[in-house]
């Protein structure tokens, strides 16, 4: 394996942790909407609240696929092939959940917002879901041939590791949404969204200490890289443990910024298990290396040199999107046209 190769395994890595970090707490706001918003004005509150952001953090799943396919083209074939049913729940979720923001903005009657509202809501659970299914599913081997043709079947799918998985990934975006409306709302409603994460995490226990044990039983991480698994699995329970205690100290930063370590040390986990691997196969001589899977050194050349170059651009955009945006929303805001929130 190259450094290149090396090198864009790391990258495609964070770009996943990127968008679970940055489009989970979209996801959250949007289970905000059904599971602590207590009026219609509220769940159109929280949703203007992610309405400048949620589109750019969508983005870095598709430049996560997109550098997939072309540093390691094997890699995206297996898995984007093995998986397609699954992806395509999330696409489907993703459109939902995508189309809800426009149509809720310019419904005519409370009832056609109240149906795009819970087309936001549905979007928002189940697109995160069914990526932590296919995350926590390829890491316990699937059934693939030495040329990368997966055949994956319902219970490589759907088992109890994979729906653990699944419901982890729901809870921890749940949450980091909350902590972003702390930040983003008003006082009194800031006060409401980390008094319930204060409550909500002690669910997070019982769930990060079965999906350890899953884990130890339907996968091979803590046998082949034990120290590192362990490691991670420390610093996402470490993170947890912060983001509460923040919470019942209100401190919403801080809790925003642990949520976000959790959700980014849950891809560090999937992708520290996997390496050198990018798909694991259930007989071991077929499983799919970085080095087999990856791109001539002439493309990974030149999409350096581009990341580079792009990169830098992207990061000042983001934070600049951010900086102008930050300011909190007060409640009466839930009544303004849209086009005199955005001039807010």
């Amino acid at each position: 394996m190259s450094f290149l190769e090396g090198l864009w395994f790391i990258v495609i890595a964070l770009l996943f942790a990127l968008f679970l970090a940055l489009d989970g707490l979209d996801f959250g706001v949007g289970m905000a909407t059904r599971f602590v918003a207590e009026s219609g004005r509220e769940r159109g509150l929280f949703m203007r609240a992610i309405g400048p952001h949620w589109d750019g953090n969508e983005v870095w799943l598709i430049t996560a696929g997109g550098a997939m396919f072309a540093a390691f083209p094997l890699w995206y074939a297996s898995l984007f092939s093995g998986y397609y049913i699954l992806l395509f729940l999330v696409l489907v979720a993703l459109i939902l959940r995508g189309v809800s923001f426009e149509f809720s903005a310019h419904a005519l009657t409370d009832r056609e917002r109240s149906v795009w509202q819970w087309a936001n809501f549905v979007g928002s659970l189940f697109a995160p879901f069914f990526l932590g299914m296919m995350l926590t599913s390829l890491i316990q081997g699937v059934p693939m041939d030495k040329q990368g043709n997966v055949w994956v079947g319902f219970f490589d799918v759907v088992n109890w590791l994979s729906v653990v998985g699944g419901v982890a990934v729901v809870f921890f975006c749940f949450v980091h949404g909350l902590h972003f409306l702390s930040l983003k709302l008003d006082r009194d409603m800031s006060r409401k969204m980390l008094n319930v994460t204060r409550k909500a995490y002690w669910i997070a226990y019982p769930a990060l200490v079965v999906f350890v044990i899953f884990a130890l039983i339907f996968t091979d991480f803590y046998a082949v890289r034990p120290v590192s698994s362990w490691l991670i699995t420390v610093v996402i329970l470490a993170a947890t443990i912060a983001g509460h205690a923040c919470s019942i100290a209100h401190r919403g930063g801080w809790a925003f910024a642990f949520s976000a370590v959790t959700l980014a040390g849950i891809i560090a986990f999937i992708f520290n298990g996997l390496f050198p691997r990018v798909m694991i196969a259930t007989d071991p001589a077929n499983d799919l290396l970085i080095k087999d899977a990856a791109a001539s050194p002439y493309t990974m050349t030149i999409m350096t040199i581009v990341l580079c170059v792009l990169l830098p651009i992207v990061a000042v955009y983001f934070v600049w999107s951010y900086a102008i945006q930050r300011k909190r929303l007060p409640f009466s805001s839930a009544d303004a046209p849209e086009g005199e929130l955005s001039a807010q």
